[in-house]
């Protein structure tokens, strides 16, 4: 199937990012590669490192950055690993790091990738094939106790107990091994007349396990500082999110880095001489226009932050 992907935000973060033409520029999340066509138009000596674990993405960038490939390499692996594998190619500094944490349009579209909670197929969730933990595995091995917690925790989900609980009742007859089957299971955990109208009962659940499966989490923070670490004076960090857990790593990131003192609160004068990273460039988040929203309902979560290395 065609890797078809809607780029969100698609304007407003290649320029923040101040393009640079000779600048050294990476794109965390290559999903569709719409973020990276518009980046490497404006390179002339500059290159653009493409990072995705999403094999089909690697494929379909081939094609759709096939006239600037002598401009872009395309890594297959998370970003998280994104010193070492820069450090591969000889890459020591980079002028740019933009990152889309939301999950892609082509995981949700096609079935049997197992993310969307309006299609029946196999439980699978994995952003990475290759990748040995999958949502089947969530469902079907961790305790009740540890279900509870992901639901809870990654889906902010009011109900989190009582869906751990019919979910494991149900896995001890037979495994869930539907989307449809772990939607059955959340409805019947959830009275009718207790759920949001304006939402899906089971939305909150695959986040969490989407979440849980792919580490999403876990690695923004550590791929932020290292990206800013390897960044120079100047170059800028731009983060796209798509809901609150997310959005407030990428806060507390920038506010470490802005704000750097070490000190306890309670001194009264700072005297761990901490240096100012970064200068946050958007005090608020740039958000979707109306249109875009109207043209791609999935963005209407997506937020914008930038900050600037000094």
């Amino acid at each position: 199937m065609e890797f078809k992907h809607v780029t969100v935000l698609l304007n407003e973060a290649v320029d923040i990012l101040d393009i640079k033409p000779d600048g050294i520029y990476v794109d965390g999340t290559l999903g569709g590669a719409g973020h990276s066509l518009e980046i490497v138009k404006k390179l002339t000596s500059g290159k653009l490192i493409c990072f995705d674990q999403d094999i089909n993405a690697i494929s379909a960038a081939k094609e759709k950055l096939k006239d600037f490939m002598d401009k872009t390499i395309l890594v297959h692996s998370n970003f998280e690993n994104l010193r070492e594998e820069l450090n591969k190619l000889g890459i020591e500094t980079i002028d740019g790091f933009l990152v889309d944490l939301g999950v892609s349009s082509h995981q949700l579209d096609v079935p049997e990738r197992g993310f969307s909670y309006m299609q029946d197929a196999p439980l699978d969730m994995r952003m990475d094939n290759n990748a040995e933990l999958s949502a089947y595995d969530v469902v079907n091995t961790y305790s009740e106790a540890e279900l509870k917690r992901v639901i809870k925790d990654y889906g902010e989900e009011n109900w989190s107990a009582r869906i751990a609980k019919i979910i494991v009742e149900r896995r001890t007859t037979m495994p869930i091994r539907t989307t449809f089957e772990l939607v059955d299971a959340i409805k019947a955990a959830i009275p009718k007349k207790m759920r949001d109208e304006n939402q899906h009962p089971a939305k909150r659940t695959f986040q969490a396990i989407r979440i849980e499966v792919n580490r999403e989490l876990d690695v923004i923070e550590k791929t932020l500082l290292a990206a800013v670490d390897m960044m120079n004076e100047g170059g800028v960090l731009a983060v796209i999110t798509f809901h609150s857990l997310e959005d407030r790593i990428v806060k507390n990131v920038f506010k470490k880095l802005q704000y750097s003192c070490t000190c306890p609160p309670e001194f009264p004068v700072c005297i761990c001489n901490s240096k100012q990273v970064v200068e946050i460039i958007t005090r608020k988040p740039i958000l979707p226009s109306e249109n875009e929203v109207e043209m791609n309902p999935r963005s209407r979560s997506a937020k914008l932050r930038a900050a600037r290395k000094l």
